[in-house]
């Protein structure tokens, strides 16, 4: 039975190397055309990617450029009661509400840098705290967890109330920090009913400490998570805590949508 095989296999091999010299010149190039098959030849878009590994591509949107607030607006009409720093930081003032970007986004690529007050006031929860809120209802949290125990599903880098960072990356208070943001949108059925839950991958200071996770629904802080079906691009915001842990300050905010 061996025998038997051994022959078809070399009867196939032989016939398939006698057809390839009858087209090709030689063996060789008979391979490099089969491999040619399984290529790919389109035009991929160019980028110009930034100098630094925080410095927006080409094809970015900055929504805040360190002078105005021109990408953003208060919420129900009040007035952006956050400020600008000589330094260009955009800083939370307590109690100035959420900062809302004008723009709507679903999937997207974000980068967002953040620093927590140099001077440590409170603990926990209260010590540096806002939030990240991808199309208004997903938040990545933002707090000063370095050196300060809360639940782990409310530190820095969580997503608030779901999942638990793989590591806490945070720098020390006063000391500038990164986000890299990667978000898919869910996506619903015509019915309503949830087809694909919203998933995000999260960097910290270029630690991966959210690795493709699955959101469960909107972050909130009492109520379980429950999808309900929205619009594929929403507004995102950044959370005025409104309490004496604050003000965090941002500065180097652009998005790539997806």
């Amino acid at each position: 039975m061996k025998k038997i095989v051994f022959t078809i296999f070399a009867f196939i091999s032989f016939s398939f190397i006698a057809n390839a010299q009858a087209k090709y010149k030689n063996f060789q190039d008979s391979i490099a055309a089969e491999a040619a098959k399984l290529e790919v030849w389109t035009t991929v878009p160019e980028v110009t990617a930034g100098r630094y590994i925080n410095e927006a591509p080409s094809d970015a949107i900055i929504l805040y450029n360190g002078k105005d607030f021109s990408s953003f607006h208060g919420r129900n009409g009040k007035k952006i009661g956050w400020t600008i720093d000589p330094d260009g930081a955009l800083t939370d003032v307590k109690g100035a509400g959420d900062l809302i970007t004008n723009e709507s986004f679903g999937d997207c690529q974000l980068h967002v840098e953040f620093r927590t007050p140099a001077i440590v006031k409170g603990s926990g929860q209260s010590r540096g705290n806002s939030g990240i809120y991808l199309m208004g209802l997903y938040e990545i949290q933002v707090l000063d967890s370095y050196k300060n125990p809360t639940y782990s599903n409310g530190q820095a880098a969580a997503v608030y109330k779901q999942h638990i960072p793989l590591v806490n990356a945070s720098r020390q208070p006063g000391m500038w920090q990164a986000y890299d943001i990667i978000f898919k949108a869910p996506v619903f059925k015509t019915n309503g009913e949830l087809d694909k839950p919203a998933t995000v991958t999260v960097l910290h200071n270029g630690v991966l400490v959210q690795n493709n996770v699955s959101i469960l629904g909107p972050t909130d802080w009492v109520t379980k998570p429950v999808y309900k079906k929205h619009d594929a691009k929403l507004p995102m915001f950044f959370q005025d805590h409104g309490d004496d842990g604050n003000p965090i300050s941002y500065q180097n905010i652009w998005i790539r949508p997806l």
